[in-house]
């Protein structure tokens, strides 16, 4: 049984040392992984969805995956937690719909400067990551994976080509999280 305080956990499980041992130990701040869309409004979902289907690829422990669904103030303590955050969204990246669109750190940060909205959630996106910001929380490594949505409307499955565009997604995630843990 793992207490989780803060970074710092008290695991309470039997070791090699004994039944019963307790050992105070560090535990790694973990990645972040964040979805954000509407799952009834079609494409706007992929965000949640593609979040969905990472933990089911990688495992519930590998990440911290979020639905963060519309919300944004309330996620901040998820970024205070996070070493690494990979935030997923259905984004306008003026391609054809399934286009995928990988941005990291500057790249993330100009990318949601543009003075066009490109994501509907990118009011919350933005002042989320300005308050993780001023609180000198912002993740060093961070990355926004987009998804070209092709229908947004009244619907709770994506479309054919949201659909098909979604293993490369997933390659392109687990490729990003694999390589922030061997950095």
């Amino acid at each position: 049984m793992t207490s989780r305080f803060g970074q710092y956990t008290k695991d309470y499980s039997p070791d090699r040392r004994g039944a019963g041992a307790a050992a105070l130990r560090l535990v790694t701040p973990r990645a972040l992984v964040l979805g954000f869309g509407n799952v009834l409004l079609s494409d706007d979902g992929a965000g949640v969805r593609l979040v969905e289907r990472l933990r089911s690829e990688l495992g519930a422990d590998a990440a911290d995956f979020v639905d963060g669904g519309t919300l944004s103030f309330s996620l901040l303590p998820y970024v205070e937690a996070a070493h690494s955050m990979l935030v997923i969204d259905a984004a306008d990246l003026d391609g054809e719909t399934g286009t995928i669109g990988l941005f990291e750190g500057a790249a993330m940060d100009e990318f949601l400067k543009i003075s066009r909205r490109r994501t509907v959630h990118e009011v919350g996106l933005i002042d989320l990551l300005d308050m993780a910001r001023l609180l000198g929380c912002l993740p060093d490594q961070r990355a926004l994976l987009c998804i070209q949505p092709g229908r947004i409307d009244w619907c709770e499955t994506l479309s054919d080509r949201v659909s098909e565009g979604m293993p490369e997604a997933s390659r392109r995630a687990r490729a990003t999280l694999e390589r922030w843990t061997q950095a």
